[in-house]
């Protein structure tokens, strides 16, 4: 079959009066006469005239909105508004039809409640075209910033016997007698990459990972995608301004090249927010939301430092933050990570040096014994978007640690020889690839920055 151009293509080239050929769905048809045609590749739809004198009445008669068809004819220049060139069609072809009593996505205003039913096919809307062309390109920024920057890509296990979290908030298998051992879910690639990182430098993940939290909300997803780059010869230090460059880097790519989807998504947004009280509306435009992360050095404090400042606060003394500040060693909330980025400092913040307590038993642990060199990045209107460490890699410091969480050290033998062979100082972090296309497009859901969300009670399509 002959492979058409793309609208996106078309339009850049803008061959006027040249025939062409093109295939998409039908967004509307009015006056028997104009097709608002899309093919995927651009937001823009592209004006297609018909001569419904000289067309065949039966074909006149299946276009509809959904309508799959084929068009041949000449680039013009356009008569009418909203558009500045057309297609004056010489013939057409209906590739697949739609029923317009049963197609559910109509050329009118979806909620998006609406739509998450309609998953398979809510890509057909500007929204989720928008949303998903976004996501691609993040996608391959992360890719590409990893090659340029001498990573190599790994694949690790979606099947695994170890937890990296020590949360066990795992999809367990009933297999235990093919695998010869409890086997579940992975919910990170993180220990697996240490292994490569110790042999070949500089690895990352890029895949999907599972956590059975019962957590029904707009920020958890039971299944959705990580990105986990590890470091040998990497201090805590290095990995916060790699975090910082890496960020800088992959929005930086969607604003150059996803121009017109954020200017959509940005208009989406003001739009949705005008029915909202003034105190939950963004505080700032979508696409200035995203210059302000590129544009400015992160703040970086230590946690200590963080937690002074919100104890002293006006929100904290007024009793205004849901959850007080008043111990050292609390668990600082999305509302506390969020005062911090959006009205204390102004800027993108990097904290580090948390309790010892409320971390992940593979963090290194500080001098002071207290404390261990990990590292949060928090953002406007989101809180924490990467979470990383640098990484004990001190067998005895690390044994004990096991030991104190209660974890088995047969079961970590493998993770255990890293720090026997030739340890060496080494760290990394981890980001959820949705809370990143969330902030990049200004949705409030995650289960809408991702095809098809998996969450409590919910595995439709």
């Amino acid at each position: 079959m002959y492979k058409p151009e793309t609208i996106k293509e078309l339009l850049e080239r803008s061959p006027l009066n040249q025939s062409i050929t093109l295939m998409g769905w039908v967004r509307t048809f009015r006056s028997n006469r104009f097709i608002a045609l899309n093919d995927g590749s651009t937001l823009t739809n592209l004006q297609c005239v018909v001569d419904f004198e000289q067309l065949d009445e039966s074909v006149l008669n299946a276009i509809h909105t959904g309508t799959a068809i084929k068009v041949e004819g000449k680039l013009v220049e356009s008569q009418g508004r909203g558009q500045t060139v057309e297609v004056q069609v010489s013939s057409l072809a209906i590739l697949g039809g739609s029923d317009p009593e049963k197609y559910p996505i109509q050329p009118k205003k979806h909620s998006l409640e609406f739509l998450r039913e309609k998953a398979h096919l809510r890509i057909r809307t500007n929204t989720f075209a928008a949303i998903m062309r976004v996501r691609s390109a993040l996608a391959f920024a992360v890719h590409r910033y990893f090659n340029e920057s001498g990573f190599f890509y790994m694949n690790t296990p979606i099947i695994t016997g170890s937890d990296a979290e020590g949360a066990g908030e795992m999809f367990k298998l009933e297999n235990e007698d093919f695998f010869g051992k409890a086997t579940h879910l992975t919910v990170s690639g993180q220990l697996e990459a240490e292994t490569y990182a110790m042999g070949l430098g500089k690895v990352y993940t890029f895949g999907p990972t599972f956590r059975a939290e019962n957590s029904n909300t707009s920020r958890h997803l039971a299944e959705f995608w990580m990105i986990e780059p590890e470091m040998a010869f990497y201090d805590l230090e290095d990995t916060m301004q790699l975090a910082e460059d890496f960020i800088k880097y992959t929005l930086g790519y969607v604003l150059e090249h996803c121009k017109e989807d954020l200017a959509f998504l940005e208009q989406r947004l003001e739009d949705e927010d005008k029915n909202k009280p003034q105190a939950e509306r963004s505080p700032m435009r979508l696409i200035e939301k995203l210059n302000f992360v590129v544009d400015k050095p992160f703040i970086r404090l230590s946690y200590t430092e963080a937690f002074e400042i919100l104890k002293h606060s006006k929100p904290n003394q007024k009793k205004k933050f849901k959850y007080p500040i008043s111990e050292w060693g609390a668990d600082l909330q999305s509302e506390h990570e969020r005062y911090l980025v959006e009205k204390h400092f102004d800027a993108p913040v990097v904290l580090f040096d948390y309790p010892a307590k409320i971390k992940a038993f593979y963090m290194r642990l500080n001098e002071d014994q207290k404390t261990v060199r990990a590292m949060d990045v928090l953002f406007p209107g989101i809180g924490e978007i990467v979470g990383g460490s640098q990484r004990e890699e001190r067998l005895e410091v690390l044994e004990q640690k096991i030991k104190t969480m209660d974890i088995d050290p047969e079961e970590l033998w493998w993770y255990l020889d890293l720090r026997r062979f030739g340890s060496a100082v080494h760290s990394g972090f981890g980001l959820g690839f949705e809370r990143l296309v969330m902030f990049a497009t200004g949705m409030g859901n995650i289960r809408d920055v991702i095809p098809y969300p998996r969450t409590p009670q919910n595995a439709e399509f």
